[in-house]
Parts: C-alpha cells; structure tokens; sequence
C-alpha cells in the first residue's frame, strides 16, 4: 500500500479544518528529521504519521488521530519560532487528504534496493563496488581537471567526446587513453560478478557528470550506433532513484514525462512497464542485454527520495562515472524497435 497523498492548502487562512496539517520551512531540507516532527507535535496528540508534502524536502504534512489535536497544534505553533525545531518559524495550515487516483503517478512505484528484485534481464548493480578512500580519490581527482557546463549540470569526457547535439560521438576523432585514475576500476570491472563477458569489455569511453541536487536525467537508452552492448555507470558522492521504462509497442517516446502508478502504465496511449531501484553511492550499475538496448533508463527530478517509506535527501552533489565501448560498426542487437535511428534520444 503506498503513503498518503495530501493535497496542497489553497486560499486564506488555515483552510478547512481536518486532521492533517501541512507544514512549511520544516523537513530534512532544513536539517529536521521526521522524528524530531513527531515528538513535537505528538505533545498535542496522537500523531498517525509524518510524511514529504512535496519533493522539496521543506514541507511535511503531519497527522493526527482528530481534528481537535490539529487545531491545538496549528493554534501553538503557525508564525511562532519553535526551539525544539531548531528555533524555526513554522507556516502550518490544515491539509486534505487525496484519493489516491489524484497522487502524482510515480509516488506510489516500488523502489527496489537490489536489480535481482527488478527482473531486467541483462541488469546488474553490485553495491561497495569501491571504498569510502577510492571514492574520495576519485572525486578529488575530477575535481582537478576543468569541468565543461551544460544547462543543469557539468560534465568531463575522456576517450572519446560524446556529442550532445548529434547524441553520438565521432569515433575518428579520438582524445587519448583513459585517465590513470580509472584503472583500478577497469582492473575490477574485468571479473564484475556473473558476467563472464566483461573481461573482454574493452571500455574506452568515459563521460564523467555532476548532478547538483534536485537535477535528474530525462529518460532516454543510449544511443545504439553510438556504444556497444555493457554500459556501466558508478555513483559517487550521493544517492539517487533510477528508473526504468519498457515500452510495450517498441518505439521512442518523445519527450520528458512520467507514467502512472502501478506496474504497466498507459500514457498518450502508449503502454509501458515501469520499474526503480535506488544507487546508493560507491555502487556499479551494469546495463547489458535487454536492460541496454530495451529499457529507458531516467533520474527523477527530485530533491528528496522514499525508499521502503523511508524518505532519503539527495547530497548536494552526485558525480557519476559512466564508462562504455564506442561501436566501430553496425548495430546488430535483438531489439530493433529501439534502435536510435528511429529516435533522436541517447
């Protein structure tokens, strides 16, 4: 079953009395943890739950078991300081519960921990894949070189430069050997668990991004006449939510937007299935086979994620190491539909 959905107070005043209370300028975000939330308005009443209000982060709604502990509580707290919440002003109104066909259509989607639970074929993510040291080393070691700044985040690209305009990269033009500092991953990708076929990877492409918080990737399958088939991606710095979509009639969808709850999803009349599993940082993320050449894989847009009911705030940066095989010749996978020359996607 998923959380509550509450809907967002409109107009003046406190808004309609009920139970529930949305509350603004407090949450992780803001350094408040949801236990802090429930001791102090637990002593008006029984709290039912504490839950994220938005993706910010910096607003909740809480509730209790009656709308008599809801008013006491809005009554005491709305424009005060409150010391025990670190002294912040709180912005509390009442808030009303929605049904659950109102929800945002990708709250409510299971979030996996292990790709085994996702049943991609071809997926594999192997957490620990490096020490809390090599991941330092590896983020100062990036944090050396110049960065190139795209709208919503910066990039670095070694091996072979991949090209945002034509979503390709141009094989022949070639920038020199991977960074020395990556060797011992490529060392360890070469006995990766379960794939046999890793050891002949050959990756000679790395592009490097830095994500800020709250800035995700649209949903796209690397471009298939651009890269060959294992595509591996390790997170650094901070954790994220990565999901992934199977269009049922194959083909491309055309722009950034998000599906429905539940496992198949229908959108502009295009079905999909739609699955997620959280990165945590220091995890190696493999897409091979189906997983590769099928599935869209995208980073929602979020400051703040819920794993198992469990809200996670994004750090405030995330870098990514992605390495892959620039493809010297045709694309001859088992999934067509997909292929970039009918998309411009990558």
């Amino acid at each position: 079953m998923g959380l509550p959905r509450f809907g967002r107070p409109k107009g003046g005043g406190g808004g309609q009395p009920s139970p529930n209370l949305y509350v603004a300028n407090c949450g992780p975000a803001v350094g408040i943890s949801y236990d802090e939330i429930r001791s102090v308005f637990g002593g008006f009443g029984q709290v039912k739950g504490v839950y994220a209000a938005d993706e910010s982060g910096a607003r909740v709604v809480v509730c209790f078991d009656g709308e008599v502990s809801a008013r006491a509580a809005l009554e005491a707290l709305n424009g005060r300081p409150c010391s025990d919440l670190g002294g912040r002003s709180l912005h509390v109104r009442y808030s009303v519960e929605r049904p659950v066909c109102q929800a945002k259509m990708n709250d409510s989607l299971p979030v996996h921990t292990y790709a085994s639970e996702l049943k991609i074929p071809g997926l594999y993510l192997l957490h620990d894949f490096i020490s809390l040291g090599e991941e330092k080393e590896l983020l100062g070691a990036v944090d050396d070189r110049p960065w190139n700044s795209l709208v919503k985040r910066r990039v670095q690209h070694y091996g072979y430069e991949f090209r945002y305009d034509t979503r390709n990269v141009d094989a022949n033009r070639h920038l020199g050997e991977l960074p020395s500092f990556v060797s011992f991953i490529l060392e360890r990708i070469s006995s990766f668990p379960g794939l046999p076929c890793a050891t002949n990877a050959s990756l000679d492409q790395l592009t490097v991004n830095e994500y800020p918080v709250g800035v995700g990737l649209s949903p796209h399958i690397d471009t298939h006449s651009a890269f060959e088939d294992l595509i591996f991606s390790l997170s650094l710095a901070g954790p994220c939510i990565m999901e992934f979509r199977r269009y049922l009639e194959g083909g491309w969808l055309h722009k950034d937007v998000s599906g429905s709850d539940g496992n198949v999803d229908s959108l502009e009349n295009t079905k999909f299935l739609r699955k997620a599993i959280c990165l945590p940082p220091r995890s190696m993320l493999l897409l091979s086979a189906e997983a590769r050449y099928a599935w869209h894989h995208y980073i929602p847009h979020h400051k703040i994620d819920i794993v198992m009911d469990k809200v996670i705030k994004r750090s405030s940066r995330r870098v990514s190491f992605t390495f892959r095989k620039v493809r010297t010749g045709p694309c001859r996978c088992e999934f067509p539909s997909y292929c970039d020359s009918q998309s411009k996607h990558a």
